[in-house]
Formats: structure tokens, C-alpha cells, sequence
């Protein structure tokens, strides 16, 4: 592996924030050219900072996705919005991103808001993303009722899933990024662990093929994790964390079909990541109340 170089570039931290499910982690995932934050439909999926890495000759981009900021009672959330308001005072850039589809919030009540919080002399720059889903006409006027919110850098429509405009948001962080050295090598895209992204693909499974309040409940662990260099083969069991015996039930679904699915799916996304045959066992257990337990919040690494 190649060592960080010495040598002089543009180089910076840029954390991805803002609401949930304005499509941070599909953002992410477009600029690295690969899947490394998982993403659903449903808001409140992240639930962990998410580093990627972007490297090229003449930069390197360290990008971190974060939780979606809202109002929560829950301490869950409220450890998941926690982590992300952190990343608005350790960056070199700010990166707030929008729906822009979403109704245009009343002034005192906007999610830009959040950005008080931020040291004063980081650059900010304002994405209106999913512009793929609105009409044209629409974009100048969000344009300038955003302007009126926070003094941002640039303020750049784009739409993440099709990367349209991604382009414009990469010269924006180049111009607004310091010169500095290569953090990590050339070669990875992530500081996540294996462990830590399969089990993420697990939990994506969950919030996909299920509904309801079961995706919100659920936690997953990575009990083994064993490699055979001469099978090529990866065995993994994981267990599936619920909150409640009806939980349960759903996960498991009727004859076991549901976590056949979840399981099945999983492993061919898994097979893709680590490039070898995965043998997956699931289990599911309750841990009844866990998102209202601090201590456990923290154990299952939240």
C-alpha cells in the first residue's frame, strides 16, 4: 500500500450535512465512484460519520457523511444529530445539502438553522439536490429564497443520483480547500472497516425490505467474521438487533422468507465489496428498548 506523500496539494475535510434523506449518502457514493454509504428511500438511514475518501494527482478530498439533521425526543437521534452538528466545527468546507424538492421552509424555521452552529470562517456551500424531480423554472426563485437564509460560498443545483452538476460542486471545494498533504494513501476509499460496511449492507436490507418502525429499531452486529484464503470463502454471522417480539416476527417473515431475503441480498452486495464467495448466517435477537438506552446506543456503536 502506498504511504501518504509529502508533497503539497489541495487537501481539506468536507463534511456532507443537512435534513434527512436530501441524499448525502448517494452523493458520497457518486463523487467516489462506489457504493460506501448505504441509502434507502427512508429518511434517518445514516446513522454513523462516513468517511470517503477522493483522491486525484493534485488533491485529495476527505468527505463525511453524516446523519440527517431534525428534531428528535429520541436519544438515539438525538446521538445521531449529535454526531453530525460535531463535524460543523472540525472541517475545511462545509458541504449543506437541500431536497430541493421539499416545500421551501418559513425563515425561522429552516434547516440552514443549523449552520449557527458553525464556525464563522468556514467556507459553506448550499446544494439543491434532486433537481432531476423538479421543473426547471423552479430552481432560480429556490435559489434566491435560499440566499436570503446564510451567506453561502455558492449555492450549486445538482442532482447526486444522476451526477449532474457534480462537476460544478468539485471546482467550488478545490477553490475553497487549503493547501496541504495526502492524509491517508492513494489507494483506499474509506477508513471503514470491512466489518463496518457489511454490517451497514445488512441494516440497509432491513430498511428496504421492511417497513414501518422495524428499520428505526434495528441494530446489526458482526459476531464472525472468518476468512479461507485456500476456499476463497468468507464466513459471516451477524445478528439482527430488534426492540420488540412483533419486530421479530416481520424480520423473520412467514417460513423464514423475509430474512432469506434480507440475507440473500445482502450477500450478493457483500460478494461485490469484498470480491469473494460469502457464506452469511443471520440471526435476529431482541434487546428490548435499546434506542432508549444510552449505554447499549453506545455498545452497538451509535
Amino acid at each position: 500500500m502506498k504511504q501518504p506523500q509529502n508533497e503539497l496539494i489541495k487537501s481539506g475535510i468536507v463534511t456532507l450535512v443537512g435534513p434527512p434523506n436530501a441524499g448525502k449518502s448517494t452523493l458520497l457514493n457518486t463523487l467516489l465512484g462506489q457504493k460506501i454509504s448505504i441509502v434507502s428511500s427512508k429518511p434517518q438511514t445514516t446513522r454513523n460519520r462516513i468517511l470517503g475518501i477522493l483522491n486525484a494527482p493534485g488533491y485529495q478530498i476527505v468527505l463525511l457523511d453524516t446523519p440527517g439533521l431534525h428534531q428528535s425526543s429520541s436519544q438515539l437521534n438525538q446521538e445521531m444529530v449529535k454526531v453530525a452538528l460535531e463535524t460543523l466545527s472540525e472541517v475545511d468546507v462545509i458541504v449543506f445539502i437541500i431536497d430541493a424538492t421539499a416545500p421551501l421552509p418559513k425563515a425561522d424555521n429552516a434547516p440552514t438553522g443549523y449552520l449557527t452552529k458553525a464556525k464563522a470562517n468556514i467556507p459553506t456551500i448550499l446544494l439543491l439536490n434532486k433537481i432531476d424531480l423538479m421543473d426547471k423554472e423552479k430552481i432560480l426563485p429556490l435559489i434566491k429564497a435560499y440566499e436570503t437564509l446564510h451567506s453561502f460560498k455558492a449555492i450549486i443545483p445538482l442532482s447526486a443520483l444522476k451526477n449532474n452538476g457534480t462537476d460544478l460542486l468539485l471546482k467550488e471545494l478545490l477553490q475553497n480547500l487549503p493547501q496541504g498533504p495526502r492524509y491517508y494513501p492513494e489507494d483506499i476509499p474509506t477508513d471503514a472497516s470491512e466489518r463496518f460496511i457489511v454490517q451497514e449492507i445488512i441494516r440497509e436490507k432491513v430498511f428496504l425490505l421492511t417497513s414501518k418502525e422495524v428499520p428505526y429499531s434495528t441494530a446489526v452486529k458482526i459476531e464472525r467474521f472468518k476468512e479461507d484464503q485456500e476456499r476463497r470463502l468468507i464466513t459471516i454471522d451477524a445478528t439482527i438487533i430488534i426492540e420488540k417480539k412483533s419486530q421479530k416476527a416481520i424480520i423473520i417473515g412467514k417460513g423464514g422468507r423475509k430474512i432469506q431475503q434480507i440475507g440473500t441480498s445482502a450477500r450478493i452486495d457483500i460478494e461485490k465489496l469484498l470480491d469473494q464467495k460469502v457464506m452469511l448466517k443471520l440471526w435476529v435477537k431482541i434487546q428490548k428498548n435499546w434506542t432508549k438506552n444510552p449505554r447499549l446506543i453506545k455498545e452497538l456503536g451509535y
